[in-house]
């Protein structure tokens, strides 16, 4: 099972005891996986579709305690993907459909259904608790969050720039900051931070995966902090390791052009110790010597020695 869909199977187990947040939760996944069938004598038929068995089954158990209708269910295998499986929630009832649709204010006065299926004025969402219930719902509906082990993403695809407004300023409600990106014809709001997400499933009310997640985001700082550090001494290491062989390499030259000797007696010093010990910190170095000098000196008799044999080097150019 994906982390996705773990956490769909957790919220779909969560229902809140209180109606008006039942109402709320549904109302959300009415409005984005819902349709409304009107037959010629207006009679109303609400469905949802889905291929995800805990959002089906959320959204039967809300209309039974909410609505205490008992809607039907139809399951439809994939001819293609014979793993794949569609359910259908339906409530056939004309008043059942039409008590649904307005306590979830998605039914205008004179009995049409508000464009796009969007919820107005937020009248059921009033309260933070139906604002955690519809922010559900919608996840449930038409939301996806990736696998944290691999990058942090969480998501809800709207049919419309209004909803997905509405839901954006929903979710600012508890200090959560989400994004709107449009993909092919649909309206996506995007959450990145991992921070964020672990915010917005404590909204809706998911500890597990939430407990889940944070143990992945700890470990992967973890990996990441010791990687950095790793890195960072591996540069180091590397760093000195090439200024030990550039070292060596100009000592050598002097040594086999013109002699140790040509070398004032403190930078001769050095430059035996390093032949010595062509492995050895420059604080090892300084410890070497009599007396024991310290590593910004080591350091700065080194660079003499360099830049004499770098003048070597140029003499023997010109000549």
């Amino acid at each position: 099972m994906s982390f996705s869909s773990h956490v769909k199977e957790e919220l779909s187990r969560q229902v809140s005891p209180a109606r008006h947040c039942q109402i709320a939760e549904t109302a959300a996944i009415l409005s984005l996986c819902g349709k409304v069938h009107i037959t010629e004598d207006n009679s109303y038929t609400i469905r949802i579709h889905t291929e995800n068995v805990a959002v089906a089954r959320k959204y039967f158990t809300l209309l039974k305690k909410a609505f205490n209708i008992r809607a039907d269910v139809a399951i439809r295998r994939n001819a293609f993907l014979k793993k794949n499986r569609t359910y259908t929630v339906a409530v056939r009832k004309n008043e059942d459909a039409v008590r649904v649709l307005q306590a979830a204010r998605l039914l205008c006065e004179d009995g049409d259904v508000y464009e796009n299926m969007s919820v107005v004025k937020n009248l059921i969402i009033q309260n933070s608790c139906c604002r955690r219930a519809f922010i559900r719902g919608a996840f449930l509906a038409a939301g996806s969050i990736s696998d944290p082990e691999k990058f942090y993403h969480f998501e809800i695809v709207c049919a419309s720039m209004e909803k997905a407004e509405q839901l954006k300023e929903i979710i600012a409600t508890f200090s959560v900051e989400a994004k709107i990106v449009v993909r092919k014809k649909y309206y996506v709001v995007y959450i990145k931070e991992g921070s964020q997400i672990v915010e917005i499933l404590s909204v809706m009310e998911a500890p597990v995966a939430l407990m889940e997640l944070e143990n992945i985001r700890i470990l992967k700082e973890m990996r990441n902090s010791v990687n950095r550090q790793v890195n960072c001494e591996t540069a180091n290491i590397n760093k000195t390791v090439s200024a030990a062989v550039k070292q060596l390499e100009d000592i050598e030259y002097i040594r086999d052009t013109v002699g140790l000797d040509y070398l004032p007696e403190s930078l001769a010093e050095i430059a035996q110790a390093r032949l010595e010990r062509p492995d050895a910190t420059l604080k090892e170095l300084g410890e070497a010597l009599s007396p024991p000098v310290g590593k910004s000196g080591v350091n700065h008799r080194l660079r003499k020695v360099s830049a004499i044999a770098e003048n070597l080097r140029g003499q023997r150019e010109q000549q």
